[in-house]
């Protein structure tokens, strides 16, 4: 029978999970018991994705308000620090915020504008063209941004920023710049809050003179009085839990795909992956907002799955090679040219358009796409036929 279906992306239901809960077991009775009762035929090279939420409360990787700011006194010493480019988020950074200012510190809380690093904006970007700011060097104050912006609110959550974070964080000050250097005229102490500049940022301010430069993958990189933790990312990754409570990134990720890897192999007796998944890695041409708001896709993922794509572009080989054929020929054509392509391609004119992304950033972005954020229901993403091509049938 003549292959009529390439990749597909099928979500699984899954129980509710909580601290504790075998997760490897939980995961391999969910994609067992959804391929008998489907009836899906379970492949070579299929990938298993769980999303790392799934992970973490299972690991119960999850910290409190009180002990973010012991943290943050363990390792700041000055009565003042600076919280540099928080990105705009209730859900990412708002619980982070009220845990740093419980360490009783004055805060300077320096914001980017006219957006975040993820593309939040706070202020309408016309009314900045329109004024006499130049955002490369000009730092605002509350008072001067609010006569540009006014009391501009968040498109989707129709949140006023500024004003929600100087509520959080009582004993602060708001202030509103680009380059980060800007920011030691308030402390030389400095909590770097973006996600994936933060190395450039920190690396500069230390090269400015700063005194204490740090990025919250330090915070909470270790356990304080019994915390969750991240000794990689620390509290990036994190997501509201409760009011006073975040659940962090998970961690050992290697120990779980290997695990469940082995139990799917054993079981299916087929060359499986496993992956872990947060945020995609796309952006939305509508809200202007870029998804990843995760130090990355995937955290953790078995052998199979590190490198890029090798692809030809079927639309240029078909426009410039063979374009005189007959629609039979053309296909039979492109079927066996794609057969016998070679492994490294980079460079090639049959390839543009096909920009080599790594496979755990693709495969992760299409599983945060299927599983969705909210009540799916389906945190583990079953991907087939990925590494098939045309030619394969």
């Amino acid at each position: 029978m003549k292959r009529l279906i390439g990749t597909r992306s099928i979500g699984l239901r899954a129980p509710i999970i909580e601290k504790g809960d075998d997760l490897v077991e939980i995961v391999f009775d969910s994609v067992k018991n959804a391929c008998k009762n489907h009836e899906i035929e379970v492949n070579d090279r299929d990938v298993i994705c769980v999303t790392e939420s799934l992970v973490a409360r299972a690991q119960g990787n999850y910290a409190n308000v009180d002990q973010i700011a012991k943290d943050i006194n363990n390792k700041f010493d000055s009565d003042e620090l600076v919280v540099l480019f928080p990105i705009l988020s209730r859900n990412r950074f708002s619980i982070l915020l009220r845990g740093i200012a419980k360490s009783g510190k004055k805060l300077h809380i320096c914001l980017s504008y006219p957006q975040d690093e993820v593309g939040n904006y706070l202020m309408d970007e016309m009314d900045l063209f329109n004024s006499d700011i130049n955002p490369y060097k000009d730092v605002l104050d509350i008072d001067e941004f609010r006569k540009i912006a006014g009391d501009y609110k968040h498109t989707f959550t129709d949140i006023d920023y500024p004003k929600l974070y100087s509520e959080y964080a009582k004993n602060s000050e708001i202030h509103f710049l680009n380059n980060p250097v800007d920011a030691l005229r308030f402390s030389g102490d400095v909590l770097v809050c973006s996600i994936h500049t933060r190395e450039i940022v920190k690396r500069k301010l230390k090269e400015a003179g700063g005194k204490n430069i740090l990025s919250l993958d330090e915070i909470l990189d270790g356990s304080v009085d019994g915390s969750g933790f991240n000794e990689k990312y620390g509290l990036l990754g994190s997501n509201l839990s409760t009011e006073n409570e975040v659940k962090l990134f998970p961690r050992n990720g290697e120990e779980f795909v290997l695990k469940l890897q082995d139990k799917l192999k054993n079981e299916f007796n087929k060359d499986i992956e496993v992956m872990i998944y947060g945020d995609g890695a796309f952006k939305d041409p509508v809200g202007k907002i870029w998804e990843l708001a995760d130090p990355v896709v995937s955290p953790a993922f078995t052998d199979g799955l590190f490198g890029t794509p090798s692809e030809l572009k079927i639309k240029y080989i078909a426009d410039n090679e063979f374009s005189h054929l007959s629609i039979e020929e053309r296909t039979a054509a492109m079927v066996d040219r794609i057969s016998k392509k070679e492994k490294e391609l980079v460079g090639r004119d049959e390839t543009l358009g096909t920009t080599p992304r790594q496979i755990t950033d693709l495969l992760g972005s299409l599983a945060d796409l299927t599983s969705g954020s909210g009540d799916k229901g389906t945190p583990i993403v079953l991907i087939q036929g990925y590494f098939d091509n045309y030619s394969n049938n």
